[in-house]
Order: structure tokens, then sequence, then C-alpha cells
């Protein structure tokens, strides 16, 4: 048997996951815990690896791997290739006037039409601008410029040479200085955040190459596109459910979407990853059953008491700022509020549909952008809730189907792996996930009155 390994370095923890080559059946798998925080030191994502190999019993029987991660985080590193200040994660949004400023200078079409993006806090360039503004002397010490998933890869590699720096088309098209159609990088929007182009910034490899270290490495990916690869998406729309609420599909074109809205980023296989993101999704049920006194299951229970819509009250779950709609410095909020409708079911309820809400935008936007929009393929840790699973056809307004619970960013990296072995055009086929489908009729009040309730943030 040909084993392979997938890793996916999350925000919040390392998952490995050891798999047979040819059928995709799981062998082992381990995980670590990362620290909390919007800015971390690499380090405690090595250290979590390490941690996370021995759990699955190490790679030395294992003939390839390829890394996942989480996209945008800026990881900055000297000559000597040490780590010049801690990184900087998706989540952080104290880029987020450099992201304005960015968008100003050149336009948001002009940006859609260069990169497929426009310019938000969690990309890497707004980092970058940030760096140079208020850390100078951090600035000039950079001498390259990486991502999480990059940097794991490299130091799995071993050679601490700068040039020895590796990346992907999906993760590399979220930096927001790389131009997915043409496969290169932007020399002068490099300069333009950090007045200056001579950083090393990661070789970009194909979707099947490799390069070679102790074990056999693929090239990776960002996050989303290894979800996609170890989902196996087909033709439904994809909604992860994680730290972030993630809305993406697989196509031909990129996608260029001046609103910011859809990220036109590329997937691990040579196509296209149409992405709309929210910074709020699992996390606001974690605050919600939190706030109620509750445990998951129960706000679970809670929530599936109360009737749709729950009797007016809405959650705007801007609990971190947002990304769509662009609102990084907003908070949450509740509406509707009454003395009748004020319980725990209620606000369990509007906690559920409220994250749903949000996703149900990046859905429109994908529409738009001409995504085929008739079925939605739910993923993540919030997909466990029952609630959610049996709420979300309600909202969508098409079915759902759930896939078995998974390590699906670090199993796409494994068939990534794989595919490093078997070449050629396209991975190798492994069987798909055991998957439940979810089927109810759509309640359209539910997203008019979170609609009108998230308004009144743009109308500020």
């Amino acid at each position: 048997m040909t084993l392979v390994a997938g890793i996916d370095s999350s925000t919040q923890s390392c998952k490995v996951v050891v798999r047979d080559a040819d059928t995709g059946e799981l062998v082992r798998e381990g995980r670590a815990a990362h620290p909390d925080g919007t800015e971390v030191h690499p380090s405690h994502w090595w250290s979590a690896l390490q941690t996370a190999l021995a759990d699955a019993g190490g790679l030395d029987d294992v003939s390839a791997v390829s890394v996942a991660g989480q996209q945008h985080g800026m990881v900055c590193l000297d000559e000597d290739g040490e780590v010049v200040r801690e990184a900087l994660l998706w989540n952080d949004t104290r880029s987020a006037a450099a992201a304005a400023s960015l968008t100003d200078e050149l336009g948001a079409a002009e940006w859609a039409s260069r990169i497929g993006l426009v310019p938000v806090a969690s990309f890497t360039i707004t980092k970058l601008r940030w760096l140079a503004q208020h850390e100078p002397a951090n600035a000039k010490r950079t001498a390259a410029v990486c991502l999480p998933h990059d940097w794991l890869t490299w130091r799995l590699r071993g050679t601490g040479a700068l040039s020895d720096l590796v990346t992907d088309r999906s993760d590399a098209s979220g930096t927001g200085y790389f131009d997915s159609v043409a496969d290169e990088y932007v020399p002068d929007l490099v300069s333009l955040a950090l007045g200056r182009s001579d950083v090393v910034l990661p070789r970009v490899l194909g979707p099947a190459e490799f390069v070679d270290g102790p074990v056999r490495l693929g090239a990776g990916a960002g996050d989303n596109a290894a979800a996609m690869l170890g989902v196996g998406g087909g033709a439904d729309v994809v909604v992860s459910l994680g730290t972030s609420g993630v809305v993406t599909a697989t196509a031909d074109v990129r996608a260029e979407d001046p609103s910011g809205i859809v990220a036109g980023f590329a997937d691990a296989t040579g196509r296209y990853l149409p992405l709309a993101c929210t910074l709020n999704a699992a996390r606001v049920l974690d605050a919600t059953a939190r706030m109620l006194g509750v445990d998951l299951a129960r706000l679970s229970e809670l929530a599936l008491s109360a009737k749709p819509g729950a009797e007016g009250v809405v959650l705007v779950p801007y609990l971190e700022g947002e990304r769509t709609p662009n609102l990084p410095d907003a908070t949450g909020a509740l509406h509707g509020l009454t003395l009748t409708n004020a319980t725990p079911a209620n606000i369990a309820r509007a906690a559920v549909e409220g994250m749903l809400c949000g996703l149900a935008v990046g859905l429109d936007a994908l529409a738009e952008q001409g995504a085929d929009v008739t079925g939605v393929r739910l993923v993540g840790g919030a997909a466990a809730s029952r609630a959610v699973r049996e709420i979300a056809p309600m909202v969508f307004g098409v079915p759902v189907t759930v896939p078995a619970p998974g390590e699906y960013v670090a199993n796409g990296a494994a068939r990534q792996a794989a595919w490093t072995l078997t070449g050629g055009d396209t991975p190798p086929e492994w069987a798909g996930a055991d998957s439940t489908r979810y089927e109810a009729a759509a309640v359209p009040e539910i997203r008019a009155r979170y609609g009108d309730a998230a308004q009144r943030y743009l109308n500020r």
C-alpha cells in the first residue's frame, strides 16, 4: 500500500491525515491545537505540526505530502530565513485602512480586472501596506514574503534557502499581487504596497508538481481550494462553516467582481474558484451558546424549538467585523426584541438564521457571477449542528447536502499529494463521503428581515 499525507494548518489547529494513495482510504490521523489570536509566530504552527505528525504515526512510510493552510496570512522572513515579526493572519483587520487606501489608489474596477480581487483587510497585500506604514524597520528587514502553507512546506523541505520557497496558484491568488490568468506575480502591486518589489516571493508550482525533501512535497493549496478538492464539490456550490464562512464553486473563467464581494481566486486543479467569505460563522454559535449558558447541542435544540423567523428576532452576526459586506469595524446586533419574543429559543434560532443569512448573501453574489446555485454542499464544524442542517435549506432556498464529518482540507491536500505520484491532468479519483440531503420550503421572510437589519449598517 502506497501512503500519502495531507496537512491542514488552519487558524485553530493542525490536522494530519494519512491515506491510501490509490483508494483514499483513511489509515491514520492526528491533530494539535494552535494558539488563539490574529497574529501568531509561525513557530507555533511548526510545533503543532510535529505534534500532529507524531499523533498520526509519522511520515517514515509516506511517499508524498502536501500542506494546505489558512489563506492570506503574511509571513515575513529576513535574508537569513528568520521570521521578522509574528505573522498577521487573515482575520486580523488592522489593515482595513490600508485596504481602503489601496482600493482608492487604483480603483476597484482596475483591481478586479488585473487580479480578480478588490483589496480587503484579509489579503496579504493590505498587510504589507500596513507593515510599511506602521513598522518601517520590519518592512526594511523583510527579504521574503510567503504564506502559512508556503512556510510549512519550506520548513519540511529543510534547506533554509529563500530561493526554495514554493507555493501554488490557489494560495498565491489570494495575496493581492498575483495574476492567476497570466500565472505570474505583479511586481508593481508589491511595490505599491511595500514601497519596493525586490522581495523574494515563492515559486508557483503547478497542481501536480512537487519538490524534493525528506519526502516528496506537493505544491499545497489554500484551505478553500483544498477543501473543494477533498469534498469533491461537483456541480454544487460548497458552503463551509468554520471560523470563517465561505461560499465557493469551481469555474473555467476567473471572477472579476468590482464590488469585491466575490474574490476571483484560483483552485487547486488549474481552474478558478470564485469565492465569497464572511468573517463570522461557527464562532457565532459558540458566542451565542456562551451568552445563553448552554452547550452547542442544547443551542441546536433551542433553535429548532423556535418558529422559523424567530418571531421577528434578528441577529446581525458581525461579531468581529465583517468582510461581506466589507465592514471591518462593525459589531453584532440583535434586532426586533419585544417583551414576548425575547426568549432563549428565539435568540438561538436568530443566531443560526443570522449566520446562514450572511452566507446567503455570498450565494447571491456567486449566482450573479454565473454560478449555478441549484444545490449546496455544506461542510465545516458548524455543519455538525442539526439546527444548521435543517434551517439551511429554508434560508438558502435550495436543497442542502451534508457529507459525513471529515477533515476535508487535509483530505484535499492528501489527494493532491497522491496526484504528485500519478501525474496527469486530473487528480486521482477517490470515493466520495456518504452524505445526507436536507430539503425544506424556503422562508423568504427570514432573509427579508435580516436584509433590513443589515442594511442599517450600510446606511450609517
